[in-house]
């Protein structure tokens, strides 16, 4: 018998298909995550959770799921939404993803940087409010990065 674990959105298929190979799961598909008294009613009964940082994983929803409950894993670099010391006192250990977003977030710290010193935003805005006419010398000069 497979084990039980509820997913509280979806995530990318690779992620998906690892869990199903082992676990039978529950996913959430709405856009929203599941509210406070869904999230306690789908984890009833489950062995395993994996949970988002929008997700608050505090002691209702841990004592929810029953003593069976056995790991939480959040998808997500931190755990700040996970009461960590109430998964301690249960001996539920609690994984996430470190690093995983090290490259991502300096990129994108990087287009917003390019955005910002191109005058992105501003030269989209002038085109949609029609008030572009032709190339100039000053117009929209940004700055080199």
């Amino acid at each position: 018998m497979k084990h039980r674990v509820f997913i509280t959105r979806e995530i990318p298929e690779e992620g998906l298909k690892l869990i199903r190979n082992f676990c039978d799961a529950d996913i959430w598909l709405g856009e929203l995550p599941p509210s406070k008294e869904i999230l306690a009613d789908k984890v009833k009964g489950i062995d395993g959770l994996l949970c988002l940082l929008t997700d608050t994983i505090d002691h209702i929803v841990i004592e929810a799921a029953g003593p069976q409950l056995k790991v939480i894993s959040n998808f997500a670099v931190g755990c700040n939404n996970i009461d960590i010391k109430f998964c301690n006192e249960r001996g539920i250990p609690v994984g996430n993803t470190p690093g995983v977003l090290t490259e991502t977030t300096a990129d994108l710290a990087f287009a917003l940087l390019l955005s910002s010193a191109r005058r992105i935003t501003d030269g989209s805005n002038y085109i949609k409010t029609d008030r572009w006419k032709t190339w100039g010398p000053e117009l929209l000069l940004g700055v080199d990065i």
